[in-house]
């Protein structure tokens, strides 16, 4: 259309007032509603009354009356057509084409016909519709000569119109069931664009974080494990520097695995669905964790009471070693100095337990403290809240803080 010498253009759906040719119906799956069984008992007792009002002028007619024979006739035919009616959904043209053949000996048929022409109109396209109402005009004229209550004339100005207004009503009903289709499979289509907008919008963020972790985190800690190995190898560095040059080159190395990990998995949108490339960490590996920790100078003790530690599943391992890991993060941040303590204990079929507590500090930590986000607990109680299982931390009344994890295995 045009609008102030501006050309806009309009998508009209197909489903307009007047329903195409080439896209019936679909007809409704399954067993019938409750709904349809009340709607078809309506039409079957709408019909059989309408029926009944119409033949009974004919029967006190007494000028022309009917015959005993052509009565019983026209009851048979009004009756049969009514009872049609039921499987109208199903053969529309069929059953419209029944009513017409059943109306050219019955008035009180009448009224079936009109039921079954609307139903017609609703289920099927134009074409088959415009068939049943082209055909309507011979029957009507074949029971103007049958009946001697009427003629050719008043029969078709009397029941055309109605005729017309029931088949434009069912006209009505398809366009309108159409037009409501039409819009509810925009709204599905609007509704998967915003969702593949919104996933497309997800990527490009996780794809620009893994470009920010890559270009900031995997530069600093290659600078770290380039330094660490060039104090590692100077001659005249005592052996204990050598120790804890090696143990920072090995912890960074380590870091660049499951940064290029995470990295991966911010970069993949499939990433989930697949395994990590660098190896992921089990039950059997908190010992590991727990010397490295002690090789950094804290002072961890270790309860390590499993059985068949091999056979827990990967996501259990993994979780418990992250529990333990952030622990021990946490007093190396916060507790420098104090002595701590893990305990990992369970079985199949019992569950896990992973506790780590140490003491809190008196005094303050000398010199500058290590960055934190603070969400580390927190990033933990999800973590063990997704795995079914429930975490509790804090300090208790003996003055150490505690992380206790119970986890279903």
């Amino acid at each position: 259309m045009y609008h102030r010498g501006k050309r806009w253009l309009v998508e009209v759906p197909r489903a307009s007032w007047l329903a195409p040719a080439d896209r019936p119906q679909p007809q409704p799956p399954g067993p019938r509603t409750r709904r349809d069984w009340a709607v078809d008992a309506v039409g079957f007792l709408l019909a059989a009354t309408l029926g009944a009002l119409f033949l009974s002028p004919a029967l006190h007619d007494g000028a022309v009356p009917l015959s005993r024979a052509q009565i019983v006739v026209d009851i048979s035919c009004g009756l049969l057509a009514c009872a049609s009616l039921w499987w109208r959904r199903r053969w529309p043209l069929g059953i419209a084409l029944t009513c017409l053949a059943l109306g050219a000996l019955s008035i009180s048929a009448t009224p079936a016909e009109w039921l079954a022409l609307a139903s017609l109109a609703v289920h099927r396209s134009v074409r088959p519709v415009l068939l049943a109402a082209v055909l309507w005009f011979p029957s009507a004229l074949i029971f103007a000569a049958y009946s001697p209550t009427t003629d050719p004339l008043s029969v078709v100005l009397t029941t055309t119109p109605l005729m017309l207004s029931a088949v434009a009503w069912g006209m009505y009903v398809r366009a309108r069931r159409q037009l409501l289709l039409t819009l509810r499979e925009r709204a599905l289509r609007a509704e998967a664009e915003q969702s593949l907008q919104a996933e497309a919008a997800r990527m490009a963020e996780r794809t620009r974080i893994a470009r920010e972790m890559h270009d900031v985190l995997a530069h600093r800690i290659s600078l770290m494990a380039l330094h660490a190995g060039a104090l590692e190898v100077q001659p005249d560095q005592s052996p204990e520097v050598r120790e804890t040059a090696e143990l920072i080159r090995v912890t960074a190395r380590q870091a660049l695995e499951e940064l290029r990990s995470v990295i991966g998995l911010l970069r993949s949108p499939s990433a989930e669905d697949t395994p990590s490339a660098a190896p992921q960490p089990t039950l059997s590996d908190i010992p590991r964790l727990v010397e490295e920790t002690r090789r950094a100078g804290a002072k961890i003790e270790l309860e390590m009471l499993v059985e068949h530690p091999g056979s827990a599943p990967s996501t259990l391992g993994r979780d418990a070693y992250r529990i333990v890991q952030e622990s021990l993060t946490n007093i190396g941040k916060h507790a420098r100095g104090t002595a701590g303590r893990v305990r990992v204990t369970g079985a199949e079929n019992r569950g896990l337990h992973v506790s780590v507590r140490n003491r809190l500090p008196v005094h303050p930590n000398a010199g500058p403290a290590l960055p934190g986000s603070g969400a580390g607990l927190l990033g933990l109680q999800e973590r063990v809240a997704l795995a079914g299982g429930n975490l509790v931390h804090g300090p208790d009344g003996s003055g150490d803080f505690v992380v206790d994890a119970d986890l279903p295995w």
